[in-house]
């Protein structure tokens, strides 16, 4: 029986994923100070989706099929492997809060891989226009003129962040695509051990084992990677999820460009990286990008009357429970 969420409780689901997805680029960029990236990053959804996969067996959810782990396990890949697998190495070099920026353009890739995709829509001019004004702002923002001496950006950390969003990108319209018939935190749970199967095995390749030092890593570390499993993954990821299935995409997405300023200020306020004006700019075009894009998607939405007869019909865009016009490979 499906029931209507309260006014209540969807104002506090979004200020979760604002607030909590806002700041787990500030838990990453301390965390990564002393802990291998991927490493980290496996542990933190390994243990979250355990955590969470255990509470729904203990409440009697039905043990996934095979199709169902296959499905959940490519998504979680593309998700937190090329998403956040690639953010978290990038914030060894690049600052939590201009990172969060940079994934800010998120909207712009599901828009471009949306277009890709076999029977995919071409985006209008509008929506075009967005496209050049968001990466005319990233290119701005990483000034890769400048040496990094210079106020420029690392620019191995920047490949890195936007292959994550092209990755987060084909991930969320792959879900949408994949009929899986998982509910959708049985299915966060899954892409969860999935995606940290696969950040487990590139750890492994890329020498994390051979690099950790417990002893060298510091309480705020510990603390920073407990807060990215519980409020980050359990609290956060599990939020989006739900929210996706009470509200609709283009709403959800309105993170894409809050996140960004929370970060910002907290690691101005809290780690003390620094703001100036072509941040400021660049931040303003970014965010104004964004906001065009998901504005553009929200009006291309199906009417009410519509949407409920599209649900009567299957369809090859279902959205799946990592689906939104939006990238968060945090």
């Amino acid at each position: 029986m499906n029931t209507t969420p309260s006014r209540t409780a969807l104002i506090l689901a979004f200020a979760a994923i604002y607030l909590i997805w806002g700041s787990t680029y500030l838990g990453i960029r301390v965390a990564v100070e002393s802990m291998p990236p991927f490493l980290m990053a496996a542990a933190r959804f390994l243990t979250a989706g355990t955590i969470l996969f255990t509470v729904l067996k203990l409440r009697g959810a039905a043990w996934p099929t095979a199709r169902q782990w296959r499905a959940n396990a490519i998504i979680g890949t593309f998700l937190l492997l090329g998403g956040n697998g690639a953010v978290v190495w990038a914030e060894q070099y690049v600052p939590s809060g201009i990172t969060a920026l940079l994934i800010g353009i998120g909207p712009l890739f599901i828009v471009l891989t949306e277009w890709a995709w076999p029977g995919g829509t071409r985006p209008g001019a509008t929506t075009a226009f967005a496209l050049l004004l968001g990466f005319a702002g990233v290119t701005w923002l990483a000034a890769p003129w400048e040496n990094t001496s210079h106020g420029g950006l690392h620019l191995g950390g920047v490949a890195a962040i936007l292959l994550g969003c092209a990755s987060w990108g084909v991930g969320s319209i792959y879900s949408r695509h994949s009929k899986h018939g998982a509910d959708s935190i049985v299915a966060a749970s899954l892409q969860m051990l999935g995606g940290g199967t696969s950040l487990l095995l590139v750890a492994i390749i890329h020498g994390d084992f051979a690099a950790l030092n417990l002893a060298a890593i510091p309480p705020r570390a510990w603390g920073a990677f407990a807060y990215l499993i519980g409020m980050g993954s359990l609290v956060g990821f599990s939020t989006f999820v739900w929210l996706m299935k009470h509200s609709t995409p283009a709403r959800v997405s309105t993170y894409a460009y809050v996140n960004p300023i929370v970060a910002v200020f907290l690691g101005w306020l809290l780690l003390h990286e620094p703001i100036g004006p072509r941040t400021l700019v660049a931040s303003a075009v970014i965010v104004t990008a964004v906001a065009i894009i998901t504005t553009q998607k929200a009006k291309s939405a199906p009417a009410p009357a519509q949407a409920a007869a599209a649900e009567q019909t299957p369809s090859p865009r279902h959205i799946g429970p990592a689906t939104v016009p939006g990238s968060s490979p945090d």
